[in-house]
């Protein structure tokens, strides 16, 4: 058997060294990207010792790309990214044509020909869709307004730029008089449509394809998923769901001339309209993230450390159009739309770097002698240092936000009545309550997540992290006791529901020391996180302890891992799903079932659940203390819950 095995080496070391860098870079206080992007750089060709094959890890990344974008669209409907084109379009439009005039003047400045300034702007123009989603997608903005925005403004860029990969051909074909215009697209060659007709061939096939999807996909995808699903095979859906993704974002390329990441992502927004979109995106979830972390080190791998030295001047010039210039454009156009600052912020910081369409496009440049070498090595590198400094941008930005935030448009006071909370539950502040009324009044401009942050006036009072399928019934149950709380929930949908039920929240992510303190932390009796990431939770339940030690913390978990991780960073109580599903059955099996408690281990570390203060005055007198919950969620989830791995069913 040869032992000659670089797909093997590439995988093994790329992830291996990806994993060790982009922990160190974790314990660094830094984002894992610029740890993976260094291990690129160490296996990369311009640094001593192993050299993985760099052809082989683009194809690999290639796919990360294509199941990050099917990911995206899992959580997209057409609805969504038709409410974001008024902005979406235009503003990627008025950008891209910004960048390119940048790159066409430095282009100029350095004697290149008009044609390699074009090229070179663009390339500059387009941003990276992995960095761009990782850094949403980190930041839980992905179904928020914001994310939205930057995800529309990413495919109109994305449509862009398959215009211009099938256009430079043709247009390089005019310049030369070669046979470009045939590698461009046969048939325009071979009806000889010239340049206009190439441009209208390209958008009728992205036409077609569109309507293709829209049409036969829309009822194809899903009723093949449900037909798998209902084999009762794991491993089929899985497949299928891989097969999926990859199938359609290769036949829109080789059929309608598309790329493959927009094949991807209107797969994946055809299927999120079936109910087996939560399930198809957890299925999908750990190869999209593996093959994520291999599109990163291929970049590094392109990466000469030495470049920064033998052009210091040009490249400055092309990190300042990246960096600054775009961002300033893309500000300034949000803006100009009336968003509120904090989306402005946003979407410019994401779209402060360039990926891999402008490695296609650099390359397609130089092949078709229409750039220069350095040009080239300017794109590749100003790539690489843009997508290094792109966390660092944005944690610029999370500091610099708190300090804005007082210059973002106030809501206009509510002129509508509130509802009128019902005599057992506990009644926001006025204050909130404006913000409520006035949020439903700025819907249309604005997402929950860019309200003003107002300190909650409760006192001894419950905290309840996470409103989706536990959290709602844990509402539900607080609230008909009469108990004090408010709830901290990021996700649009959930937040509007709260606020329909007349309970206060707090918007923004728990983990961050700003909105618990907005929650009165240090004042409040309980802390219920009912988030199901174990990770995230750790973060609130950490954070908790220390602010206050004397507080009740009641957490969950899915495994006895996730229990003893919880236990130890001070959570009092930790509920774990499987086994309460578990004890009910137990107490469903009739008098002659054994006691549960003889079977099952302690429910909590630090005291039981049963005995505390929330079961004894908050559940035991609700609607919800007996069969509501045992009968399982009555509510839709704000998000999707990760399920386990092991297929085992989360509460």
């Amino acid at each position: 058997m040869p032992h000659d095995t670089p797909l093997i080496a590439t995988i093994v070391v790329g992830l291996g060294l990806a994993f060790v860098f982009g922990l160190i870079a974790q314990r660094l206080r830094l984002s894992p990207l610029v740890g993976y992007l260094f291990a690129g750089v160490v296996v990369g060709p311009f640094t001593p010792g192993f050299v993985a094959d760099q052809h082989l890890a683009n194809e690999l990344a290639e796919i990360g790309v294509i199941l990050l974008m099917f990911g995206v669209g899992l959580h997209f409907s057409l609805k969504d990214l038709l409410s974001v084109r008024a902005i979406a379009v235009p503003g990627a439009v008025v950008q891209m044509g910004a960048a390119t005039a940048m790159g066409l003047g430095l282009g100029m400045v350095m004697g290149w020909t008009m044609q390699a300034g074009i090229v070179f702007g663009l390339a500059l123009s387009v941003a990276s869709t992995v960095v761009l989603l990782r850094a949403m997608q980190e930041r839980r903005l992905i179904e928020t307004e914001r994310g939205r925005i930057a995800v529309g403004w990413l495919i109109v860029e994305d449509l862009a730029m398959v215009l211009a990969l099938v256009l430079l051909p043709a247009l390089a074909s005019i310049i030369s008089g070669g046979d470009e215009m045939v590698r461009a697209d046969p048939i325009a060659a071979r009806l000889g449509l010239g340049l206009p007709g190439v441009i209208g061939l390209t958008l009728a096939k992205v036409a077609a394809f569109v309507v293709f999807m829209l049409v036969v996909g829309r009822r194809v995808i899903p009723w093949l998923l449900h037909y798998v699903a209902h084999t009762g095979s794991r491993e089929l859906f899985r497949l299928a769901v891989l097969a999926v993704a990859l199938g359609v974002a290769f036949g829109a390329a080789k059929l309608f001339g598309v790329s493959l990441a927009l094949g991807a992502f209107f797969a994946g927004m055809v299927l999120s309209e079936s109910e087996l979109s939560h399930r198809a995106a957890e299925e999908s979830l750990p190869l999209r993230d593996a093959f994520a972390v291999l599109f990163f080190v291929s970049v590094g791998m392109l990466f000469d450390p030495l470049s920064v030295l033998r052009d210091p001047l040009p490249l400055v010039a092309t990190l300042f159009i990246i960096i600054v210039g775009k961002s300033i454009v893309a500000y300034l156009i949000v803006r100009a739309f009336r968003h509120p600052i904090g989306t402005a912020l946003t979407i410019a910081a994401s779209l402060a770097q360039i990926g891999e369409f402008s490695f296609i496009l650099a390359s397609l440049g130089t092949r078709l002698e229409l750039l220069p070498d350095e040009a080239s090595d300017l794109i590749l590198a100003g790539a690489i240092l843009s997508i290094m400094l792109n966390p660092l941008i944005f944690a610029a930005l999370d500091r610099l936000r708190p300090r804005l935030e007082p210059r973002v448009e106030r809501y206009a006071p509510a002129t509508a009545v509130p509802a009128a909370p019902s005599a057992s539950s506990s009644a926001p502040p006025a204050s909130v309550e404006s913000a409520a009324s006035a949020g439903k009044v700025e819907a249309a401009e604005t997402d929950a997540s860019e309200e003003p942050r107002v300190r909650t006036d409760l006192t001894g009072h419950t905290i309840l992290v996470g409103y989706g399928r536990v959290g709602s019934l844990v509402g539900a149950a607080l609230k008909a006791g009469g108990t004090p709380f408010l709830v901290i929930e990021d996700a649009d949908k959930a937040v509007t529901r709260i606020r329909d039920s007349a309970v206060e929240v707090i918007v923004g992510n728990a983990a961050s020391p700003d909105v618990l303190a907005a929650a009165n932390l240090a004042g409040a009796r309980r802390l219920v996180v009912a988030i199901p990431n174990a990770f995230e939770a750790g973060q609130v339940v950490g954070q908790a302890r220390t602010a206050n030690p004397d507080i009740e913390i009641i957490a969950r978990a899915h495994s006895d891992a996730e229990v003893e991780y919880l236990d130890d960073l001070g959570a009092n109580a930790v509920i774990m799903g499987e086994r309460e599903i578990a004890r009910g059955m137990i107490e469903k099996l009739g008098p002659a079932r054994p006691a549960a408690a003889d079977l099952l281990p302690a429910t909590a570390a630090r005291g039981d659940a049963a005995g505390s203060d929330l079961a004894g005055s908050d559940l035991a007198g609700s609607d919800l203390a007996g069969s509501d919950l045992a009968d399982g969620p009555t509510t839709r989830p704000a998000e999707p819950e990760t399920a386990p791995a092991d297929g085992s069913v989360r509460s």
